[in-house]
């Protein structure tokens, strides 16, 4: 696959972890509004430029993505952020108590995704991605980066190991605890090095910024029309080896119990699994294993033989088994991408959180999945399959704001 290096534009070191912000995608409106207020430098000013206009503003209004374009020049302006002069790689490290991830940021291919070369195993949601290309647009830049993941390399492993043992340009620790590196990988005989292992891939695959990919590539394609071939046709991403990465649960949590009774509705889920009251949060060991949260009390649940199709990658995935064996038969949800009902709770936040939910009545019910595996990723999205929405959460989530890939 095709990975290049480029001028990123990005903070002088001093100012990295003031602006450094979360993604977009993980706060709503009020969180970044008090972002904001409390780092006035957070990159939250292009990531949600609503933030810097009246609030009730409507987050698609032109007016936002012309603020976000203002915003991102400003950076630049007051001498917060600046290009650097010549093409590179650069290496981010996220550490995260005992465990880190390092990737190297650089440009990836638009064609590349649209063959499939770069894979997906989401689908994507139209007003979601029109977001992100108004944004891109207006801001003539690709200012959050994609997650991509590639089965390791010897020969990347050894140049982001020699280079990581010198000083970073960047090390900082933000507020959750996460321990932020970068280094610049400069070197012309490194530089090419990394093109080289690159090259040597056959596929990398997104594993979080399904959004951002697609709309990267809406972006190409229109621009193509209005001016032909163009740093448009690449877009940014880190991408990690696929050892270092863990993928982390994505629970759920119901409204209610579809009419029925705890006790018709426990009936009618004893059909299909074997189920078992614990004493304490039941925290799924091992794949094919749920907890379930109702009523105040944990329950360990097992699927019973034969209730699933172990042959379909996807159908035996824990998300699919407890779509199609609880979710949509018994609690009618038929389509968790769209149903109000429904909720996702990203792994990090552990059961404590299902419990809390629960326990205040947002919820009836609650269930903790075991995590899907990278193997079980790469597989699906080898095999052209789509997993179901809400299948993996990845943490720590790339910050936004430290690299910047400007169109012109």
């Amino acid at each position: 696959m095709e990975f290049r290096p480029f001028r990123a534009l990005r903070p002088l070191p001093q100012y990295a972890a003031a602006i450094a912000s979360l993604p977009y995608d993980v706060v709503d409106e009020d969180e970044a509004r008090l972002e904001v207020r409390r780092r006035p430098l957070s990159f939250m000013h292009v990531e949600r430029p609503e933030v810097d206009l009246p609030p009730g503003t409507d987050p698609h209004d032109p007016a936002v993505y012309r603020q976000a374009r203002l915003n991102l020049d400003a950076y630049e302006e007051r001498g917060l952020m600046a290009q650097d002069p010549h093409p590179m790689f650069y290496v981010y490290r996220q550490a995260m108590g005992e465990r880190s991830q390092t990737g190297l940021v650089g440009l990836a291919s638009v064609d590349e995704y649209l063959e499939g070369i770069i894979r997906r195993h989401e689908l994507t949601r139209a007003e979601k991605e029109a977001d992100r290309v108004r944004h891109v647009d207006a801001t003539d830049a690709h200012s959050s980066p994609v997650f991509l993941a590639y089965r390791h390399t010897d020969a990347v492993d050894a140049v982001v190991a020699r280079v990581t043992t010198g000083a970073p340009a960047y090390d900082f620790t933000t507020d959750d605890g996460v321990r932020h590196h970068l280094w610049l990988l400069d070197d012309p005989a490194d530089v090419e090095r990394v093109r080289a292992g690159f090259a040597a891939l056959r596929h990398a695959y997104v594993a979080d910024g399904h959004h951002r990919t697609a709309s990267a590539a809406r972006v190409a394609l229109l621009r193509r029309q209005r001016q032909g071939a163009g740093e448009h046709d690449l877009f940014m991403a880190v991408a990690f080896p696929d050892t270092e990465l863990r993928i982390l649960a994505y629970n759920r949590v119901v409204a209610d119990l579809n009419g029925l009774s705890p006790q018709e509705f426990l009936a009618r889920l004893g059909k299909a699994f074997e189920v078992t009251v614990t004493a304490a949060a039941a925290r799924p060991a091992a794949t094919h294993e749920f907890g379930m949260y109702l009523l105040g009390e944990w329950h360990r649940l097992v699927p019973r033989p034969g209730t699933w199709d172990e042959a379909d990658p996807v159908r035996a995935l824990d998300v699919s088994i407890l779509q199609d064996l609880v979710l949509g038969p018994i609690l009618g949800i038929r389509d968790p991408r769209t149903d109000t009902r429904i909720d996702f709770i990203g792994g990090i936040r552990g059961p404590e959180e299902l419990e809390r939910r629960v326990d205040l009545g947002r919820d009836a019910l609650a269930f903790a999945l075991h995590p899907t595996s990278m193997d079980e990723l790469m597989a699906i999205a080898d095999a052209g399959a789509i997993m179901p929405p809400k299948s993996t959460w990845f943490e720590p989530k790339l910050r936004s704001g430290l690299f910047v890939h400007r169109l012109t």
